[in-house]
């Protein structure tokens, strides 16, 4: 069914007017371009073995639909078991989903948790020990900073309080109305990455001494990644705008979504210690030694928040462009031209996680105050994809 137009919130408009810039979900014109750089090239496969290269063309096909009434969700977390977990930026909740029923329990309201603009309770991700610790961790925009906390979920409490007080690993990440980044993950090394905003100011993106236009990689415990590119700091890679999608490919190689401003999304492969460019570039440059993007994209067309890893391709949901894209990939580089499939079938999307096969979940963003949500929405359903 073809949802209808998405209305702008004037306030919103409003606000991006005077920011000058694109938000988190919203953005101006342009088409679509591979391109790569020098520092991008595809490395030979850490396993040693040849690598597949996807078909030209995929499919998606959506099974199902896990479950509906979700407010503002933001990040989701399989827990392992056929259910989910789910963030909802402006209630600051966690919620669990059972995969099979789609009955919701609320684990409990995470404390401290300031949602105003594109803040609040954004990415979350389970401890790669979450089996033993049972524990979760969330980003979180505070009164004063975006941070990283962990909490002890316990499943035998009654629903509502099943969520331990919040402990800080990492704090004083840039916060703002807009561009506060929000995505974490655990990668296959077990260290943590954030990807980060510029909070609106553009110069923190060059600084890397700021933790504002950055990915980051700590340990769990929240201080610097042994490997690290520079000495003692969380710092992976900079001259980002605004990272919310983050994933790896089997040979664990690291892609990352960015919102552009008001001319090119991207879809970046991350090396260490490398440079992508803004402000100075936004999108594919000719000069300035910045790392290029394997993809680019209109702001209209895409304004990207989660990706994942899936069938040899990266999927990128899209929020401003109403759909989820297709990236075919030969080892960092587009193997073919990105695909659109769901074009204005679901509205606003906002994460996408694969579950295994050729399955994803895939969460819409219609509550967040920039869609045009319907009867059921926000919703999250499960993809199978080629």
């Amino acid at each position: 069914m073809q949802r209808r137009a998405v209305t702008a919130v004037l306030a919103a408009a409003a606000l991006l007017l005077t920011a000058g810039c694109s938000s988190d979900d919203g953005a101006p014109p342009e088409k679509d371009a591979a391109a790569s750089s020098p520092s991008a090239a595809a490395p030979s496969s850490p396993s040693g073995k040849a690598e597949r290269t996807p078909p030209a063309k995929g499919s998606v096909t959506v099974v199902r639909t896990v479950a509906t009434g979700l407010d503002s969700p933001w990040g989701l977390a399989p827990v392992g078991d056929g259910d989910l977990l789910v963030s909802s930026r402006d209630e600051g909740t966690i919620t669990r989903i059972d995969g099979t029923t789609g009955r919701k329990t609320e684990l409990g309201e995470v404390p401290g948790v300031a949602a105003e603009g594109e803040g609040g309770l954004l990415g979350i991700a389970l401890s790669p020990d979450f089996a033993s610790d049972h524990m979760i961790y969330a980003y979180v925009t505070s009164a004063s900073d975006n941070r990283i906390v962990r909490m002890l979920y316990n499943e035998r409490k009654p629903a509502g309080e099943q969520l331990g007080a919040p402990d800080t690993v990492f704090r004083g990440i840039p916060k703002g109305v807009i561009h506060n980044g929000g995505r974490i993950a655990f990668g296959p090394d077990r260290m943590l990455y954030a990807g980060t905003g510029e909070s609106g100011d553009t110069g923190l993106s060059q600084d890397r001494e700021s933790l504002g236009g950055k990915i980051l990689r700590m340990t769990p415990d929240g201080d610097p990644a042994p490997g690290n590119p520079f000495p003692d700091s969380p710092v992976y890679s900079y001259g980002h705008r605004n990272v919310q999608g983050l994933a790896w490919d089997r040979e664990q190689r690291l892609f990352a979504s960015e919102f552009g401003q008001n001319t090119w999304d991207e879809l970046n492969a991350v090396a260490p210690g490398d440079n992508y460019g803004w402000p100075e570039a936004e999108g594919h440059a000719d000069e300035g030694g910045f790392h290029n993007p394997i993809a680019q994209w209109s702001t209209d067309e895409a304004s990207p928040s989660g990706i994942a890893y899936a069938g040899g391709s990266v999927w990128m949901a899209g929020l401003r462009g109403e759909r989820l894209w297709r990236i075919p990939l030969k080892g960092t580089e587009a193997s073919a031209d990105p695909q659109a499939f769901l074009e204005g079938e679901y509205g606003r999307l906002r994460t996408v996680v694969a579950a295994g096969g050729d399955r994803l979940w895939l969460v819409t963003s219609n509550t967040d105050g920039r869609g045009a949500p319907e009867k059921d929405d926000d919703r999250v359903l499960e993809l199978r994809v080629r």
